[in-house]
């Protein structure tokens, strides 16, 4: 009877609750530790933990995240003022039921990736989709797209995440494709969903960045307007690690 249990469960896809069951035969915890109530929640709770451990998985994994980041990681020290306590509410990820940005900015090294990754990590714990890209890697995605016919679909699938990431932002100015490309992205987002953006420049620089001001206006208007700024300080982390090393 238990093997016949047992094999429902696997053929259902109770994974969680397949494995624990089998873990109580082998203690023989089924017939002394616990009442039939106690057994059932024990085993329900396994399988809800097994499902939400896999879609966190599954989230992270096609987020394709640069760094392995957490928020239990992030350097507070002095030179690099952070807000601790802004930083820490952020990473409850509350900004993402409430539809804001992040604007992460600070020169090179300081560790904006990583702490954009970060949030990024704990948004997957939490359940939200989300997506992580270089800037200049997406719109060489999306110029290909445009080529084989596949643009509508990357747009539309930007558009559905929860939470999208744009890192490396304005390396080099923008050219009229891209430029229209990033005003689609965020007009789609906009009010309805969240986005970090992670960029060596400063905000105010960003206009000169992006070119053609009508569309330079209309762009930072929606991202500005409901976004939490991050400025990091201090020199370059890489480089003091390679100093340690």
């Amino acid at each position: 009877m238990n093997e016949k249990t047992m094999q429902l469960m696997k053929e259902m896809r109770l994974y969680g609750m397949h494995r624990a069951f089998a873990t109580t035969m082998e203690t023989g915890g089924a017939d002394t530790d616990y009442t039939n109530d106690e057994l059932i929640a024990y085993l329900v709770q396994n399988e809800w933990d097994d499902r939400h451990n896999r879609r966190i998985e599954r989230l992270t994994k096609s987020a394709r995240f640069r760094y392995t980041a957490v928020m239990e990681a992030i350097d507070y020290r002095p030179s690099r003022q952070l807000d601790k306590n802004l930083v820490r509410r952020l990473g409850s990820c509350g900004f993402i039921q409430k539809r804001e940005n992040i604007l992460i900015t600070g020169s090179t090294g300081v560790g904006k990736s990583y702490l954009a990754s970060a949030i990024g990590h704990q948004a997957c714990t939490m359940g939200s989709k989300t997506m992580y890209f270089n800037t200049a890697k997406l719109f060489t995605l999306l110029k290909t797209s445009k080529a084989d016919g596949s643009y509508p679909k990357q747009i539309s699938k930007l558009e559905k995440q929860d939470l999208l990431i744009l890192d490396d932002f304005g390396l080099k100015p923008l050219d009229n494709i891209n430029r229209h490309a990033l005003m689609e992205i965020i007009e789609d987002r906009h009010g309805k969903k969240s986005t970090i953006i992670a960029s060596q420049l400063p905000v105010s620089k960003w206009h000169d960045i992006i070119g053609e001001r009508t569309l330079a206006d209309a762009i930072l208007d929606r991202l500005v307007h409901t976004a939490h700024r991050i400025d990091i300080k201090g020199e370059s982390m890489r480089r003091k690690l390679k100093n340690k090393n």
